[in-house]
């Protein structure tokens, strides 16, 4: 059984971190180390920190969702949850290297990727387990 507000608000702390990732990636890689980054701005913010905050953020909270499904559907949801992002975390982390010529670039923006992936794994994956209670029958 999940305890839903324990959870989403764990979903909403691991959406703040990733929020967070992402503005220390563009600080470290964009603004510290001059290597400019792919960032694809669908939001339209045109400021690069807020496009990878909220990317960041509507990912995590989206994985939460998905996590979510999982549990309520699936007979391990941590088995599929574990296989769905890490194949998008493959995903948005190559991305960026069919984006641009700069193998620097795009290499840095995937790792920026990785690292808001991981985060987000992780503390969700640490969120199920903290919210979740075998139920006997």
């Amino acid at each position: 059984m999940l305890r839903a507000g324990p959870f989403w608000g764990g979903a909403f702390a691991t959406a703040l971190v990733a929020a967070l990732v992402g503005v220390v990636g563009v600080l470290v890689l964009q603004s510290i180390l001059d290597v400019d980054l792919v960032v694809k701005d669908p939001a339209g913010v045109e400021n690069d920190y807020l496009a990878y905050g909220l990317a960041g953020f509507v990912a995590a909270i989206a994985a939460a969702a998905l996590l979510h499904l999982l549990v309520v559907s699936t007979p391990r949801p941590r088995a599929f949850f574990g296989w769905i992002l890490a194949l998008g975390i493959v995903v948005a982390a190559l991305l960026p290297l069919t984006l641009t010529d700069d193998t620097t670039s795009a290499l840095c923006t995937g790792l920026v990727n990785l690292l808001i992936g991981v985060a987000i794994w992780s503390l969700l994956s640490g969120v199920l387990a903290r919210t979740t209670a075998v139920v006997t029958t």
